[in-house]
């Protein structure tokens, strides 16, 4: 399709700095098509205020705004945790969120009759991969536009300059122009003083962390919850039931008021560089690491182990843009079947960066403290020789080979 057939688009619009400058540059690149905005909520909050004014007067016809956050803690998030998937310390932050929002650019493509949809990634990043791959599942035939792949803009800067001649308002300026995705789960950071690994994040800094504090400004008391998991989801907080993505809003409050879950890693991008972030991950933080603590109790060995192994597969797949899959349908079952007990109360002592365990009970306990005990028992302790005699048998064999007494 040429540019010139493109009628309509459908824009992933965030109102950050690419998607800001992205509307007037398809009105002026693509003989002026119709751009309808569109914004997934998956738990920005704030930045949402003001979008749709800004869209509209920067050339949008309309923005809708799709609210997708439960989808994403519901289907996404909460298999993830169940799985433990973790790539490289990362908690998989963005990439949860993208592809519930390409799912809903194509359902909205389709539904408005569009020519092609339109996205602000960089032709450096995953999200392009992560964004794409979803449109190609749900909307096969759809034409997609990428301008960081055509346009002739080289950074950042370059950006700015073009909203500053185009009077596109921004909330940032070039000395607070760190590349930003914020959603319910975490807040990344990227560009600037970061590109360089051996500067030292600026935490301490008013106005770099959004959603907590260093914990070197967290309280010197420490803080006390409690989390109710069923099946492996989380279904309360501190005793009260509540629907999961109300849980991680709380546990971002007490985790980020107590300098909870902040990393700062260089991770191997799928496109093949290695990338710079800080992390602001305050309950996701804290709930992979109450549910860490249940499974302990209530996995038997080889599934507890298997599933550690399939995790790595499980993160690779959602980082690389393949939610939408086979694979992930397969692991996903497995991971629910793995978690089926995993049902219990787990509580934690929250202190200045840190997680401290504080107690885990649950009804499908598999730990017996008589078992356990080093106190008297039922336990026959002498049937380990046997055991052992047995388990090293292909040890002591290789030994009598290699001394020559094997007979």
């Amino acid at each position: 399709m040429e540019k010139k057939e493109i009628k309509k688009v459908v824009l992933a619009y965030s109102g950050g700095l690419d998607t800001s400058i992205i509307i007037p540059w398809l009105k002026e690149n693509y003989n002026d098509p119709e751009i309808i905005a569109v914004s997934g909520n998956v738990g920005q909050a704030d930045e949402l205020e003001g979008l749709e004014e800004k869209a509209i007067k920067t050339g949008a016809s309309k923005l809708i705004v799709a609210d997708l956050t439960d989808e994403m803690v519901d289907e996404v998030i909460i298999p993830s945790l169940k799985m433990g998937a973790v790539y490289e310390k990362y908690l998989l932050g963005t990439a949860f969120a993208r592809p519930v929002i390409g799912k809903k650019l194509a359902e909205i493509a389709l539904e408005e009759g569009a020519d092609a949809i339109c996205h602000g990634c960089t032709g450096k990043g995953n999200d392009q991969v992560r964004f794409e791959l979803a449109i190609k599942r749900w909307a096969p035939g759809m034409k997609i536009i990428a301008p960081w792949r055509e346009w002739d803009i080289k950074s950042r800067d370059e950006e700015i300059d073009y909203a500053e001649a185009h009077n596109i308002p921004l909330k940032i300026s070039r000395e607070t122009n760190y590349s930003k995705d914020k959603n319910l789960w975490h807040l990344s950071h990227e560009g600037l003083d970061l590109e360089d690994p051996a500067n030292e994040p600026q935490y301490e800094k008013e106005g770099f962390l959004e959603m907590g504090v260093s914990p070197m400004q967290a309280p010197d008391e420490p803080t006390y919850i409690s989390i109710g998991f069923e099946a492996g989801a989380p279904v309360s907080l501190n005793g009260e039931k509540m629907k999961a993505s109300k849980i991680i809003e709380k546990l971002n409050e007490f985790g980020g008021a107590n300098g909870i879950g902040i990393i700062d890693i260089v991770e191997n991008r799928l496109i093949g560089m290695k990338d710079r972030g800080v992390y602001e991950t305050p309950g996701g933080t804290i709930l992979y690491f109450a549910h860490e603590q249940l499974e302990m109790l209530t996995v038997d060995k080889d599934t507890l182990h298997l599933k550690q192994k399939l995790a790595i597969d499980y993160a690779d797949m959602i980082y690389n843009g393949k939610w939408y899959s086979p694979m992930q349908e397969a692991l996903t079952a497995f991971a629910n079947e793995a978690d089926k007990n995993v049902t219990g109360e787990v509580k934690l002592k929250l202190y200045k960066g840190n997680i401290i365990p504080a107690g885990t009970t649950s009804p499908f306990s598999l730990y017996s403290e008589e078992l356990a005990s080093f106190g008297e028992t039922d336990y026959d302790q002498a049937q380990a020789e046997g055991f052992i005699n047995i388990w090293g048998l292909p040890t002591q064999v290789q030994a009598l080979l290699e001394k020559g007494n094997l007979k």
